[in-house]
């Protein structure tokens, strides 16, 4: 009878190697599979925020705010205190009128640099225009504000008003909306005399 016994310690042992084998095999494709994610994660990161340096298009570089929250703020491009003479009956009224270009980025405030000229004479060209009245007003402000920024889109291809839409016309496709480098305009000073 003493060998019964042996025989059954012998088929025991196998049984909790196999059953030991599949644990550890199943810790370590864990581990693999964990491991690998982490990498993988870390390695979008890197690539996601060397894109973000380059100023490319999957950076977001037409997106003010990236994904993580932060916000790219924009770049103020003051132009030269303009004094130029109105319109008005006798032309005796002066006005002086500092100009601030709000652009998207510090690479557009390069291109808008280039043209600055150009904008800078179109600027006055709208304000030899105006007479002191129109000027006086908070409308007019407003009013001469988006002229501007339509006159500092003219080089990057923009410039055309919209026009109204009527009954009588047909509905034409729409545009696809443009974002130029120049995105608003702030008065920095504005005299009227």
């Amino acid at each position: 009878m003493a060998t019964a016994p042996e025989a059954t310690d012998g088929a025991a042992p196998p049984k909790k190697s196999k059953k030991l084998l599949v644990i550890i095999g199943a810790v370590v494709a864990v581990l693999v599979l964990g491991g690998g994610g982490g990498f993988w994660y870390i390695k979008k990161q890197q690539a996601a925020a060397a894109a973000a340096e380059e100023g490319g298009e999957d950076a977001g570089a037409h997106a003010p705010a990236a994904k993580d929250g932060h916000v790219v703020p924009p770049a103020y491009l003051p132009m030269d205190n303009m004094v130029v003479n109105l319109a008005d009956p006798g032309g005796d009224r002066v006005a002086q009128v500092g100009v601030t270009l709000v652009v998207k980025d510090a690479k557009a405030s390069d291109q808008v640099k280039a043209f600055l000229p150009t904008i800078r004479s179109g600027v006055l060209m709208l304000l030899s225009q105006k007479t002191a009245e129109e000027l006086l007003t908070a409308e007019g402000k407003e009013k001469l504000a988006a002229d501007i920024l339509r006159e500092a889109s003219i080089p990057f291809g923009g410039g055309e008003e919209e026009e109204p839409e009527t009954a009588t016309k047909k509905k034409k496709k729409k545009k696809a909306h443009v974002e130029y480098p120049v995105t608003a305009v702030l008065f920095s000073s504005f005299i009227v005399q």
